[in-house]
């Protein structure tokens, strides 16, 4: 199968970015959710990019050991788990502290003056 027929562009938006971008997401909310430091979500990115990469694999008959597409897969789920946990320690430090901290854009706080 070629790197970039119709089917692979299919499978990595439908499956990647959909199905495991959402697993990603939920995992980013979690663990942001959980105080837990940013550093966490990379290897559990990297965890669900190898599951991502053997279920395309047995459920859509994609190349199991291909570097490239793991490496593409898995930042692709880092980002989205990355902006999940932003996302969500923004609102957690403005829900939470809201006499400290004022929402400063998207996924940035500031101190309260």
């Amino acid at each position: 199968m070629s790197a970039f027929d119709a089917n692979s562009i299919a499978v990595f938006i439908g499956f990647t970015v959909i199905i495991v971008g959402g697993a990603a997401w939920l995992m980013g909310q979690a663990l942001g959710d959980r105080w837990r430091p940013m550093w966490h979500v990379v290897p559990y990115s990297i965890m669900l990019g190898l599951a991502d990469r053997f279920l395309a694999y047995g459920l859509f008959d994609g190349e199991l050991l291909s570097p490239a597409g793991f490496a593409v897969d898995t930042l692709v789920i880092l980002a989205i788990a990355l902006l999940a946990f932003r996302l969500t320690r923004v609102h957690r430090m403005v829900s939470q502290y809201p006499w400290l901290y004022e929402r400063a854009g998207l996924i940035a706080w500031r101190e309260r003056r």
